[in-house]
C-alpha cells in the first residue's frame, strides 16, 4: 500500500521525455565532471530537442533537482507493516542499497556543488515529499500507539547519518542503517513512560 504517499507523475509523451532526459542525465554524471554537463549534452544524449528540455526544466541546476526528486521519491517506498521498527527497517535499509548505486552518489555530490555561499537556499521539492511521507508513517505509528520518534530525531539519527557516509566516505551497509533505526527507537523507549502499577 502507497497509502498516498508517492508523487503522481506525468504520464504519455510527458513521462517518456522525462525517463530519456533523466537517464541521459545520470549516464553523462558517470562520464563527466559536474561543471561539463550541459542541456545540449544531454539533448544528444537522450533524443530530446533542446528546446523541449530548455522549455520544461531551463537550466541544468533545475533538470538535476527533477532527478534527485524523481530518485528519492520512488526509491525505498514506504510500507505499511504494523510495527514502526519494521517499517524503519525496510526503508532505511532500502536507502542504504540504493545510495551503493554507483550514480546516486554522483547525484547528490552535483546538487552540493550547486550550493552557492551567499545565496538563499531552497528547501528541496524531493526533501519536502519525503518528510511529508515520514511523517505519514509516524502519525500512523502514533495513532497504533506505539512509542514513536519525532520527525527531526528520524532525520537526525537515521537519514541524515545514511547521506553523510554516502557523500563522503563509503556508503553505509545495510546492518548498520538498521541498526540506526534500532538505536533510535531505543531513545524513544528510554523515555517513554513507565506503565502504571496496579493501584493498591
Amino acid at each position: 500500500m502507497d497509502n498516498g504517499r508517492t508523487m503522481q507523475r506525468p504520464g504519455g509523451r510527458s513521462a517518456r521525455v522525462r525517463t530519456a532526459v533523466h537517464a541521459a542525465a545520470l549516464e553523462l554524471l558517470e562520464t563527466h565532471p559536474w561543471e561539463e554537463l550541459s542541456v545540449p549534452l544531454v539533448a544528444e544524449a537522450s533524443g530530446v530537442h533542446q528546446a523541449t528540455i530548455y522549455r520544461r526544466w531551463g537550466t541544468m541546476s533545475t533538470l538535476l533537482n527533477d532527478v534527485v526528486t524523481e530518485w528519492s521519491t520512488t526509491t525505498a517506498s514506504l510500507p505499511t507493516t504494523g510495527s514502526l521498527r519494521e517499517d524503519l527497517h525496510f526503508y532505511a535499509t532500502a536507502v542504504a542499497k540504493s545510495l551503493e548505486e554507483g550514480n546516486v552518489p554522483l547525484i547528490l555530490r552535483a546538487v552540493v556543488m550547486e550550493i552557492r555561499p551567499g545565496e538563499e537556499r531552497q528547501v528541496s521539492a524531493a526533501f519536502l515529499e519525503r518528510e511529508r511521507q515520514l511523517q505519514a508513517m509516524l502519525d500512523e505509528a502514533q495513532e497504533r500507539g506505539e512509542p514513536t520518534p519525532t520527525l527531526a530525531e528520524l532525520l537526525e539519527m537515521v537519514v541524515a547519518p545514511l547521506y553523510f557516509y554516502a557523500l563522503f566516505t563509503k556508503p553505509m551497509p545495510e546492518a548498520e542503517a538498521a541498526r540506526l533505526v534500532d538505536r533510535l527507537l531505543d531513545v524513544v523507549a528510554d523515555r517513554a513512560p513507565a506503565p502504571a502499577g496496579p493501584s493498591a
